[in-house]
């Protein structure tokens, strides 16, 4: 026994690299949570100059900060200047708002949705400018295509992840980014971003698309949503986020991959177009093990434009609404999804 224990002292000085590298591979794991939509104007923007830039994401800080990647859909410019867009809704929120989003250490978001040009190009690429000072990455849109179809991209743990925002809800063909012209990533056609895809997961240990879609305050998602999710994966996307319906959809795997067709609000206005449902919201906690991805849902609700931690019985009610909601995903009491056998 000590001659056996010795010869396992000697490896151990002379190969020290191989012990500790076998034991943190079974240990490293990178957790990336998702969340919805962030509004940082109206109701909220009035939350925010009473309270501070903190005020919404209080709650849920701690969540976000512990991730190795917290993103999120951003729904407005930031911006102080522009002409407000002739629409039902247009928003435009002021660029001190950023504090709450490194304060709630969301890592990056997307740009690419419906709001993103309320106030004009001029306020779109300020928004990109106030990003920037503020070390908030972003994808989704940008002073041409190239730029907008530009994925986020962080190493972490020695994995490359990227995540590209696209949208297929714009207000106008102008908005879509061109050669030339600044713009959001469309997802009216499929390429270039099936190309931008692929690209992507060549260069990429795991490549998510946040795209925005489908009809607002609807349950289930448009069949064409269903179709261009598929599309997405076959072209190399391991994980699918949606967004703009302003409530929680479903949930399906396609080849082993998860599409959350939307995650509802995070830090918004209550819709009275779309009622209460439109408080009801999740954050999405991915965690990568070796080449293994599982996720687990986390319910919010927002109260006063902010989102918060409730207690068991409101959990459960989001996670049997889930239950109904998805397609060949089970969510089980401690909000783990798998897929159906």
């Amino acid at each position: 026994m000590r001659r056996l224990l010795g010869i396992l002292l000697i490896l151990l000085f002379i190969y020290p690299s191989s012990f500790v590298s076998s034991e943190s591979s079974k240990t490293t794991s990178i957790q990336l949570v998702f969340a919805g939509d962030i509004l940082l104007d109206g109701y909220v923007g009035d939350q925010v100059s009473k309270y501070g830039a903190n005020y919404p994401f209080v709650k849920v800080a701690p969540i976000l900060k512990k991730a190795d990647m917290a993103f999120a859909n951003l729904e407005t410019p930031v911006s102080v200047r522009g002409k407000a867009a002739d629409k039902m809704f247009a928003f435009r929120s002021k660029p001190a708002t950023l504090k709450g989003l490194v304060y709630a250490g969301i890592d990056g978001v997307t740009l690419a949705n419906n709001h993103i040009l309320d106030y004009g190009q001029g306020a779109m690429l300020d928004t990109l400018v106030h990003l920037n000072n503020y070390k908030i990455g972003y994808t989704g849109a940008g002073k041409n295509i190239e730029a907008a179809f530009k994925p986020y991209t962080q190493t972490i743990k020695g994995k490359k992840i990227a995540v590209i925002g696209v949208s297929r809800v714009l207000s106008d063909p102008s908005w879509y980014a061109g050669k030339k012209s600044p713009g959001a990533a469309s997802a009216y056609t499929l390429e270039p971003m099936l190309g931008e895809i692929k690209k992507s997961s060549k260069t990429n240990d795991v490549t998510v698309v946040y795209i925005h879609w489908n009809e607002e305050f609807k349950d289930y998602p448009a069949k064409y949503a269903r179709t261009m999710a598929k599309q997405m994966i076959d072209s190399g996307a391991d994980i699918i986020i949606g967004s703009h319906s302003h409530c929680l959809m479903g949930i399906e795997y396609y080849k082993k991959k998860p599409i959350y067709y939307s995650l509802g609000n995070f830090v918004f206005n209550r819709s009275t177009r779309g009622g209460d449902k439109t408080l009801d919201s999740m954050m999405v906690d991915f965690e990568m093990h070796n080449n293994s991805i599982t996720s687990k849902i986390t319910p919010v609700k927002i109260i006063r434009g902010q989102p918060n931690l409730m207690g068991k019985s409101y959990n459960k009610q989001i996670i049997t609404k889930m239950n109904k909601l998805s397609f060949n995903a089970i969510i089980d009491s401690n909000g783990k999804v798998t897929e159906k056998k």
